[in-house]
């Protein structure tokens, strides 16, 4: 096999376990008897198997973003050859052509982030035809009964629809200002989640401005498949509500001084970690969360680590997303100890996306049982904890909220942090 290259299969894991369907099952956005005939005749027997894409490490790294983007959080969702970090949830033919998420055949259904997501602004290029239904739906669960009461679904469909492209299917239906519809070319959708208001921007005009009288949990990403062909390119996604968790006193912190490892401010503020092995850990727990850090490691050799949902006042107890730009024989693909956005001993990092004595952002996600890791923009990562429940992340799943803490590794670690940052609702102090 040639390492210079990566294989991904795009799971179909959630067509197994939840079947078909995902999607709404009281679809109101198109009526019934308007899909096409084949749907439920000639595709009854048809099933899509799943694809199998390979990835070089110059495209992946091609798809990194640039430090000012990726300081602010900004992640691809789809890294323009792979399928990572999607699952498909229904019986459709959805693909990648020319950079782009494509389907036109199957049962209604969605393509889901794995990983949920609260609050964020959400951007994408969308081509669809005239006769198109189709939808991006936001904090969604895989498979939905009610799609009024369990996610938000932007619609993308023409005008005919009660609910046209940029509106929200039983919710809200876009403004009479909205843009000329366009079809078959790229257009630019951009959707905003924030607590209980829903905003859609569609070609850079504000057409859909919503707030919801109840507000909706945590939920994933999904691309629906209804009717006709749709693409998809360039989806990226921002997380919103981070609070730094630096500043000149490290006040939000407590220190181990009866460790090696120091842990200091420097004249420009970023943290610096050196000295031999240690901790620094957050007074407050966090559960379910989105870090963004921005770190920066002058030697491939030199390693820390981000631990969380630890054991609070205990040793580095916790699950860790690695900080080590290590790689065999220089193949990104190949890191030499677990990778920069890796969760260590339990999955590396697909490609190592840093590179020493530069800046460089980790955003770190985690939800439930889920965790996911994003270096320059490009997730690395996609992990599920099937562990029995432990309270220690070492022996097995831990849920339940713990610190957060940065590591010294070794003498040789020297690490600088500019920017340690979080969105979460914090649990009591350790």
């Amino acid at each position: 096999m040639d390492m210079n290259k990566l294989f991904t299969t795009c799971s179909l894991t959630c067509l197994l376990l939840y079947c078909v369907g995902c999607g709404s099952k009281s679809d109101s956005s198109v009526d019934q008897a308007e899909r096409a005939p084949s749907d439920s005749a000639e595709l009854a027997d048809l099933v899509f198997e799943p694809q199998t894409y390979e990835a070089t490490a110059d495209e992946l790294l091609a798809a990194r973003l640039d430090s000012a983007d990726a300081g602010e959080g900004w992640i691809r969702l789809f890294d323009g050859h792979t399928l990572f970090g999607w699952e498909i949830a229904g019986n459709a033919n959805w693909r990648i052509e020319d950079q782009s998420i494509v389907v036109d055949r199957g049962d209604v259904c969605l393509m889901c982030t794995s990983i949920p997501w609260k609050d964020f602004e959400l951007t994408l290029e969308f081509n669809a035809d005239e006769e198109t239904n189709s939808g991006v739906f936001l904090r969604t669960p895989l498979q939905v009964e009610a799609v009024g009461q369990e996610c938000y679904e932007v619609n993308i469909a023409n005008d005919e629809n009660p609910f046209p492209t940029a509106s929200l299917v039983e919710r809200e239906k876009v403004g009479d200002d909205a843009p000329k519809q366009s079809y078959g070319s790229w257009r630019r959708m951009t959707m905003r989640v924030e607590g209980n208001q829903v905003q859609v921007s569609l070609d850079g005009t504000i057409v859909t401005d919503y707030t919801d009288p109840t507000g909706l949990p945590a939920g994933r990403i999904g691309l629906q498949h209804n009717k006709g062909r749709v693409a998809f390119r360039d989806v990226r996604l921002r997380p919103l509500g981070f609070q730094s968790l630096l500043d000149e006193q490290l006040s939000q912190w407590t220190r181990y001084p009866e460790m090696d490892a120091e842990f200091t401010v420097t004249d420009e503020g970023a943290m610096h970690v050196q000295g031999g092995s240690g901790q620094i850990e957050t007074h407050s727990s966090y559960d379910d969360f989105v870090l963004l850090a921005e770190y920066k490691l002058p030697q491939p050799e030199i390693n820390s680590g981000i631990f969380f949902r630890c054991i609070p006042g205990d040793q580095m107890m916790g699950y860790e997303c690695q900080l080590s730009n290590a790689m065999i024989d220089d193949m990104p693909l190949s890191p030499a100890d677990c990778g920069t956005g890796g969760i260590f001993r339990r999955q590396d990092a697909r490609v190592i996306a840093a590179e020493p004595d530069q800046w460089a952002t980790v955003v770190l996600a985690a939800q439930g049982d889920k965790f996911a890791a994003w270096v320059n923009g490009v997730q690395v990562s996609n992990w599920q904890d099937d562990r029995e429940a432990n309270e220690n992340p070492r022996k097995g799943k831990r849920t339940e909220a713990g610190t957060i803490m940065v590591q010294g590794h070794d003498e040789t670690t020297d690490a600088l942090f500019k920017q340690i940052a979080i969105a979460s609702d914090p649990q009591e102090g350790a």
